[in-house]
């Protein structure tokens, strides 16, 4: 059975954050206002301007909290560029937008990032939120995705028939894992799971390996990774169901899988909440 909770990571509050029930803005990464409270003590207590925290939830004037309000709590996050990095690769790699992160750095983001470069990585609040889950069962667990339920209209598959060895974990958990990965044999095919645009084909040296990125409209991209070959080229058209890669062993890992991921806005999303149930 999936786990639907993980929609609501879509939603305002940042993938993976978690809410303690004895809130500490000095450690926490979401805070839950409490009565009287107000976002100049928020702000001294968790030890970050209070401009930061007014920009990650976009708040506005007067800036008056309300009793149950959940704030972002900015945590600064650094990268440094790495030769052969591209903004796209850094983008994917935090699951931040490259427009946010060279705004926030004051780059144009539409040249390339220079080596040896320190980034400031922002914290995102405002997320489209997703399309309607399915319904509930009885008992309140949610029915489990069709093709029928996948955004944007589209028909996902499966990129490949291995068995999935490792689940998707949101961003800020324990051992966070940002897509799924699957089983397979080198060197068999890697297929799109829908039809759209090849924005990325080539190598990503920190993580992924040889990587593939289709866009697919709307704000949603699928990525596979850690390929031994890359069978497309960027803005290449992809079919649904067509081949782009082939199943390997690159970027960091220590056995032969495909490493699979959807994104909506760069934000990661379980796949297993969009692909259709295996028999």
């Amino acid at each position: 059975m999936k786990r639907f909770a993980v929609l609501a990571l879509m939603f305002a509050v940042p993938v993976g954050t978690a809410l303690a029930q004895d809130s500490d803005p000095a450690s926490e990464t979401v805070h839950v206002v409490k009565p009287g409270e107000t976002l100049g003590g928020v702000a001294q207590r968790a030890v970050v301007p209070r401009v930061l925290i007014i920009e990650a939830n976009g708040l506005k004037a007067p800036y008056a909290l309300k009793a149950g309000q959940k704030l972002v709590i900015p945590r600064r996050r650094s990268h440094t560029v790495k030769a052969g990095e591209t903004g796209f690769a850094i983008a994917l790699q935090y699951g931040v937008p490259w427009d946010a992160i060279a705004t926030a750095n004051s780059i144009d983001p539409k040249k390339r990032v220079k080596v040896n470069t320190k980034l400031a990585i922002p914290t995102i609040a405002n997320v489209p939120s997703p399309p309607p889950g399915p319904a509930a069962k009885p008992g309140g667990v949610p029915a489990a995705p069709s093709l029928a339920t996948a955004p944007n209209g589209l028909k996902f598959s499966w990129p490949a028939p291995g068995a999935v060895i490792r689940g998707f974990t949101p961003t800020g958990s324990r051992n966070s894992h940002t897509g799924i990965d699957l089983a397979g044999d080198m060197g068999s095919a890697v297929r799109a799971v829908a039809a759209g645009r090849v924005v990325y084909a080539g190598y990503e040296p920190k993580k992924f390996g040889n990587l593939v990125v289709i866009d697919h409209g709307k704000g949603w991209h699928s990525a596979y990774a850690k390929l031994q070959k890359v069978t497309v080229t960027k803005g290449d058209r992809a079919k649904a169901g067509e081949r782009v890669g082939l199943l390997g062993d690159t970027g960091e890992t220590k056995r032969t899988e495909l490493h699979f991921e959807v994104r909506r806005y760069n934000l990661p999303v379980d796949p297993e909440l969009l692909l259709p149930e295996r028999d």
